[in-house]
């Protein structure tokens, strides 16, 4: 883990997103709510309706599939037969506020609770341009709840004055306010029965925002889901593999809402020794890393279990790239094209040359479920090429898909620059040049491990490790075979079997 936490304004990265989206030549339209959607069966495109905020008038969209991230009060979660949001709310109120505050209190530059036990609790988060957001515990002055009407602006800064009293406390200026009642749910289905209506983020989960969460656990919903219709829209993907948005999210949705039930009534109890150890104990989960996924068809159970397990992210690790001489981060160096990874790892190139040879020979041929796949893919993206950006000059995509647009091809050896060339390689790996890795660099680790040894333990010399990393990033496979012929072919039917189990082809 990187030893920091970095604070950005949902606004920005919503901003990032709109951007990017226009290079792509898509438009977000505002103003337009949806209404309802008709499902008139498999093979036949959704009805979805919007309504104008502006002219009441109603408009008609057909797709493939809906994604509902309409928030907490979701209306394609209502419209979708069956599916509720479970769970409660707690009576607790809080006010939000983002500005640039005047004080003479000493740690408002740091991630502070300050608790008042007459006046309740504020959490203070640093922010950017000078501003500093004010959670600010909204109790009642009596047994009665609190009366959320008079939770003005004014209200809410009185309360914070009161419990940060002594010190003054004032706004320059105010740029967002907001009240919120903790409500901790999450749906008891993510998806319709055809699978062809989902739901992400607050529409699938609530929970409160004290950890920071609420954004992350959405992109990680969005993302997990977004590659899986990539392959569904393009007609490659089995009905399983769209199974595995639920059956992954909603776990991790449940995880989450266990964790801030604990976070929550540890600061409004104001346990500061209580909020500390729950936000050490979960950090990997609050990072995005802890969030793991079990055993289905994309995660295949590994044995034994080394670093690089399947249903969790790669561990962070260094390498140099073959063919400039420049270090990398392992896990990142690698654009996110939609496309899997699928990594060759050995000590020997030599004597690992005939075992990658073979499978390599069988990847690309039509006796595969890869290589099937992979002439089905290119002849969908003849049809339906993703748009051009400026951004593509500097990630050069091309260098990643050669072989393949469903997975890149790999390798990871301790051999030497000096000892192998590219030439030596079988054609999968000579067309993935820049995806070929020296591990030499264990100086520049976080551990001082090699990558070798960090994501799959002990490889002798004829051996040779297969690593399969999904779309999303997280590891979907791995196993370590011995470089004989018969390997060779017992590695072929494996990746056979695991790309077989969700591709169509």
């Amino acid at each position: 883990l990187d030893p920091y936490i970095l604070l950005v304004h949902q606004g920005m990265v919503e901003d990032v997103f709109l951007q990017d989206m226009q290079t792509r030549g898509v438009e977000v339209t505002r103003s337009s709510p949806f209404v309802k959607y008709r499902n008139h069966g498999s093979g036949i495109a959704l009805d979805v309706f919007s309504r104008s905020s502006m002219t009441g008038k109603e408009r008609l969209w057909q797709t493939k599939y809906l994604v509902g991230c309409d928030g907490a009060h979701s209306q394609v979660r209502k419209s979708i037969p069956e599916i509720k949001a479970e769970g409660s709310s707690s009576e607790a109120i809080w006010g939000v506020l983002d500005g640039v505050i005047e004080t003479d209190f000493p740690d408002l530059w740091s991630k502070v609770v300050v608790y008042s036990e007459e006046a309740g609790n504020v959490l203070c988060i640093p922010r950017e341009r000078n501003m500093t957001r004010l959670y600010i515990e909204l109790r009642p002055e009596s047994d009665a709840p609190m009366d959320k009407a008079r939770a003005n602006q004014e209200f809410v800064m009185e309360r914070a004055r009161q419990i940060m009293a002594p010190y003054s406390l004032s706004w320059k200026s105010v740029e967002w306010f907001g009240i919120y009642q903790i409500g901790q749910r999450v749906a008891n289905r993510f998806t319709d029965e055809a699978r062809r209506v989902f739901i992400a983020g607050d529409a699938s989960h609530t929970h409160s925002p004290k950890a920071a969460q609420g954004m992350n656990t959405s992109m990680h919903d969005s993302f997990n889901l977004a590659w899986k219709l990539n392959l569904a829209v393009r007609g490659l993907a089995k009905p399983c593999l769209m199974e595995t948005y639920e059956h992954e999210r909603r776990k991790i949705a449940q995880d989450l809402i266990n964790f801030d039930y604990e976070h929550a009534n540890a600061f409004h109890d104001g346990d500061a020794k209580a909020l500390a150890r729950n936000f050490l104990t979960n950090v990997r989960f609050i990072s995005g890393v802890g969030a793991e996924y079990g055993s289905n068809a994309l995660n295949w159970t590994s044995e034994p279990s080394r670093g690089a397990k399947p249903g969790c992210l790669l561990p962070p690790a260094r390498l140099t790239r073959y063919l400039d001489a420049n270090p990398v981060d392992a896990q990142l160096d690698i654009p996110i094209l939609g496309q899997f990874r699928t990594y060759f790892i050995c000590k020997d190139v030599h004597r690992s040359k005939d075992f990658m040879e073979s499978v390599c020979a069988h990847l690309s041929s039509q006796r595969s479920v890869l290589g099937r796949a992979t002439t089905a893919l290119e002849a969908s993206y003849k049809d339906q090429a993703p748009a051009a950006t400026e951004s593509d000059s500097y990630i050069q995509p091309q260098r990643y898909v050669t072989a393949s647009r469903v997975s890149t091809f790999c390798l990871i050896t301790s051999t030497s620059k000096a000892n192998f060339e590219i030439a030596d390689l079988p054609p999968v790996l000579q067309a993935s040049k820049w995806t070929v890795y020296l591990d030499d660099v264990p100086s520049q680790d976080t551990r001082g491990q090699h990558c070798i040894d960090k994501w799959v333990g002990q490889v002798a010399d004829d051996e040779v490790a297969l690593l399969v990393v999904r779309p999303d990033g997280y590891v979907g496979a791995a196993k370590l075979w011995s470089s004989s012929e018969q390997s060779a072919a017992a590695t072929s039917t494996w990746l056979d079997d695991y790309f077989g189990s969700f591709l169509i082809c």
